[in-house]
């Protein structure tokens, strides 16, 4: 068993504020602080008027959101839902979990998000028609990864690319 009080834990600052004008939050990453394999965890801290990560959603993980304290909205698949202490909330391993949490109150909002820690894992932003991938580490672990990387979702090639060397000795062969 591994313990830590996130009072031990120091802020990671988190701010985009000059660049899109609303993703602002703290974040204490409580799952890596004891090591944990298999379950992530984080305390997140919004202030009014912020945002957290931009919308998006995972194809292999899992992840649930608890409110600790404060109000804010949900911004989900299927709308918006509003949030507020005590509420918990399950985000499924595909596009009807898509999510970006809002304070739209007066005071900080403070919130557990919990998730599976699986890899490999690919994240879509369906707003920003970007995909993240995450092989070898799952997102938000801090293992090495053996691939990683931010894609345009339509940067789409073919499979077989006719001026290769395998297209070439494919000719070469009939």
């Amino acid at each position: 068993m591994e313990k830590i009080n996130e009072s031990a834990l120091d802020w990671d600052e988190y701010d985009r504020d000059e660049t899109d004008g609303e993703t602002a939050f703290r974040r204490k990453e409580l799952a890596n602080a004891v090591d944990a394999d298999d379950l992530g965890c984080s305390l997140y801290e919004l202030p009014p008027g912020s945002r957290s990560w931009p919308y998006h959603y995972h194809t292999a993980n899992e992840e649930a959101l608890y409110v600790l304290a404060g109000e804010g909205r949900l911004r989900a698949a299927d709308g918006e839902e509003p949030l507020r202490a005590g509420d918990y909330v399950t985000l499924p391993a595909d596009e009807s979990g898509g999510h970006r949490v809002v304070n739209d109150g007066d005071d900080p909002l403070r919130y557990l998000m919990i998730s599976t820690m699986i890899e490999p894992d690919i994240t879509v932003y369906p707003e920003m028609e970007k995909f993240g991938v995450y092989v070898g580490s799952p997102p938000g672990g801090r293992d090495e990864r053996s691939l990683e990387g931010y894609y345009r979702i339509d940067d789409d090639v073919e499979y077989w690319d006719e001026d290769s060397s395998e297209g070439s000795l494919d000719r070469e062969r009939r």
